[in-house]
């Protein structure tokens, strides 16, 4: 198994969660991105850097992701290709994405960007609680317990 990150917007709390689980375990960890991001030396993180653009990281991901492995994005869309191939999505908030949940979160997606699109102030998510944080270590710690 190997861990996917969607690079260019994880949050530094969840990177160190990673970090520290890749080396704990000898887990392979990649983040791709379309900028350079700083690693700590290892011989299980790594780092691709894909051309910037829109979804470029994502497809990436997905073109390179086998089944069973683990995905870590808050992208929607991306978590529901993962699924689509058989993957696990996670988002840095600590919740999974799943075959069950994905079609209504890509609705709820749509539908407030189409608000946005007409001028309706949404408003952002929340910032990253250390509850979040938390739970993201928590969640993260039992899937592997179970998948390795």
């Amino acid at each position: 198994m190997n861990i996917w990150i969607d690079g260019d917007a994880c949050p530094k709390q969840i990177k160190e969660i990673l970090f520290r689980a890749a080396e704990r375990l000898g887990i392979p960890l990649t983040f791709v991105s379309n900028k350079l991001l700083r690693i700590p030396p290892s011989n299980y993180i790594k780092t691709i850097v894909v051309s910037a653009g829109f979804d470029v990281a994502d497809n990436k991901i997905v073109k390179l992701m086998q089944p069973g492995d683990l995905v870590i994005t808050a992208d929607i869309p991306l978590a529901a290709e993962v699924i689509g191939k058989e993957g696990h999505a996670l988002n840095p908030r600590g919740e999974f994405y799943s075959k069950e949940s994905i079609g209504e979160r890509l609705a709820m997606r749509n539908f407030m960007a189409d608000l946005r699109d007409t001028g309706v102030v949404t408003g952002g998510p929340a910032a990253l609680s250390p509850r979040d944080v938390q739970k993201f270590a928590n969640r993260l710690d039992r899937f592997l317990t179970i998948h390795l």
